[in-house]
């Protein structure tokens, strides 16, 4: 799918519209759920022939593992919404045009599934040890806490100590070469800013999945389902950000939101699980965290409705004139 993306449907270089967007984000949602779909077929006609699983209820096993896959999906999808306001800042920050980002994230999520793996397999072993599990649960529940107490603090990719070095190894370009990452002047190698928002996309992406891997584990403990569903959720990320991309300052409170999913998770990890004789209810999990997205998207679209209705309120009151709107040119950037 990721061959056919970006070798038939986006060979050249173009501005995503929201409709494509649309569309892509439709069929990947699509993929994914007929993915689960298999998936629970699957196991509900191979399970009962498996002798080692005799005497157990394999239709409920099938259930819960078709469950534990939607769970995560939905949890990776909520987080990679934030990744989202990450990605915005970081092209408005090196000015990439909107023709260009599609190629920025195509390989920054290709670089994304491979970390994802390392991530996945290091927590396949480390999530075996009780201790681990509690460490991170208890990480969990302070980044919640964190985003719920703190306030956010700008994105400055120009201060960050990786790209300070990555820019004294090599030189960066001031403009963009097109669609390239790196172009060579009098024989020596230098890279564009396309490549320098890449690298920032990736480091946030690691960021991210100290996080958004430990989440996973917390609903199962099954690595494939872990991987399949953090697969999906990232394939989609990019067709996803050109259709919220505009609208993303609307969901101001969806990261509340999502710090008091990763407080639930955490505090899942540490104390709800061993409550529940060792599993808390994935039927449970998924309809808390359903029901915390929709609140947080519901109050943050009633929210910014509302403050759009009262700033708009006394410019209609007191227009006199006809008004025209006059394009500039955004300032230059050094």
């Amino acid at each position: 799918m990721i061959a056919l993306d970006l070798g038939v449907f986006h060979r050249s270089a173009h501005e995503v519209s929201v409709r494509e967007a649309a569309v892509w984000s439709a069929l990947w949602v699509g993929l994914a759920l007929a993915f689960n779909a298999l998936l629970y077929q699957y196991l509900k006609t191979s399970l009962p022939a498996r002798p080692e699983l005799a005497g157990l209820d394999t239709q409920l096993l099938a259930e819960t593992t078709a469950l534990e896959f939607l769970t995560g999906y939905l949890v990776e999808k909520a987080l990679a919404i934030d990744n989202i306001f990450v990605f915005v800042a970081v092209f408005s920050y090196f000015a990439i045009p909107l023709r260009y980002q599609h190629k920025v994230l195509f390989y920054g999520i290709l670089g994304a599934l491979v970390f994802r793996a390392l991530f996945i397999s290091l927590g396949g072993v480390l999530m075996q040890h009780q201790w681990i599990v509690v460490i991170f649960g208890l990480l969990l529940m302070a980044t919640g806490i964190k985003i719920l107490a703190l306030p956010e603090k700008p994105l400055d990719p120009g201060n960050n100590p990786l790209i300070r070095l990555l820019r004294r190894l090599v030189p960066a370009t001031s403009t963009l070469h097109g669609d390239r990452f790196w172009v060579r002047v009098d024989g020596r190698l230098w890279v564009t800013p396309l490549f320098v928002a890449l690298v920032f996309i990736e480091i946030s992406d690691i960021i991210f999945a100290i996080d958004s891997v430990p989440a996973i584990f917390a609903l199962t403990n099954e690595p494939f389902i872990v991987f399949t569903s953090n697969i999906f959720a990232i394939l989609g990320l990019r067709a996803m950000f050109f259709m919220l991309a505009g609208a993303v300052q609307s969901f101001v409170f969806l990261k509340y939101g999502l710090g008091v999913i990763l407080v639930f998770v955490g505090l899942k990890m540490v104390w709800l699980n061993e409550a529940f004789d060792g599993k808390f209810p994935i039927a449970w999990s998924l309809a808390i965290i359903t029901s915390i997205l929709a609140v947080s998207i519901l109050v943050s679209i009633a929210y910014t409705r509302t403050r759009r209705g009262l700033d708009r309120a006394p410019a209609t009151a007191t227009l006199a004139y006809p008004q025209t709107a006059v394009e500039t040119a955004p300032p230059a950037r050094r």
